[in-house]
């Protein structure tokens, strides 16, 4: 039961994907995509994760930039020269102009539009850069937000003063990072630097990373795509969610 919704945002208006499973109620999940934006295989994931039993919005957090359509690649990413021309043509601008200080009002927006339409705890799930606001999220709403997953996700630990890993003392959430093998946007010795900050805040965890997996492994329309990490991932996020948001 998916549809695309309209949301009026601190900087105008965004588009988002709704799924849920039914017309009952069901906790929610915050969906944050990766830096190829809001397309089909995000809609195809945000579903897998609705039939578990959650209502499931994922935003396009680009909005700024454009609407879904406009953003979409073009061309056939599982081609590995055309996903690196895609990336080439503008995309980590993107990323990098989403500072905190535009995501998290941002966040606040997510949150209560997901509240509309889902009861009890909140999980949050994010992928690539989407990794960081997932961790943000969590930090910023520790009321709210009892799980937090992230996925091959980049620069979670960096050593600038507003690295994510630095608001885990905010966070109560339960968390779940899977990342790619010798990712160079998070190289093993900042995976180890998550795990000593999540284990110093106190907070129950997994933070493993997944061997032979690239960076973007879970997204079957690209050339990364790992089929058993990607499946890993969503036995690991079933059972995070299940712990969490079902009590």
């Amino acid at each position: 039961m998916g549809q695309t919704i309209e949301i009026e945002a601190p900087g105008g208006t965004a588009q988002a994907y709704l799924t849920t499973p039914g017309p009952d109620d069901y906790p929610g999940v915050l969906l944050y995509m990766d830096a190829i934006g809001l397309r089909q295989r995000i809609e195809e994931m945000a579903d897998r994760i609705a039939s578990w039993g959650y209502v499931v919005l994922a935003p396009n957090v680009f909005y700024r930039d454009g609407r879904s359509a406009e953003l979409a690649p073009a061309g056939d990413l599982t081609i590995p020269e055309k996903r690196e021309e895609f990336f080439a043509g503008g995309v980590m601008e993107r990323v990098q102009a989403l500072t905190p200080d535009l995501s998290g009002p941002d966040a606040e927006t997510w949150l209560e539009t997901l509240r509309e339409h889902a009861t009890g705890p909140v999980g949050v799930v994010g992928y690539c850069m989407g990794a960081r606001l997932a961790v943000r999220t969590a930090a910023q709403f520790p009321d709210d937000v009892a799980a937090c997953g992230g996925f091959h996700g980049g620069g979670l630990v960096t050593d600038a003063p507003d690295s994510p890993h630095r608001l885990l003392g905010d966070a109560r959430a339960e968390f779940v990072f899977g990342h790619a093998d010798q990712d160079r946007s998070m190289p093993a010795e900042a995976v180890r630097a998550l795990g000593e900050t999540l284990d110093a805040a106190g907070l129950t965890h997994t933070n493993e990373i997944y061997p032979g997996a690239a960076h973007g492994y879970s997204m079957s329309d690209t050339s990364m795509y790992d089929e058993a990490a990607t499946e890993r991932h969503f036995a690991e996020l079933e059972a995070l969610f299940a712990r969490t948001l079902r009590g």
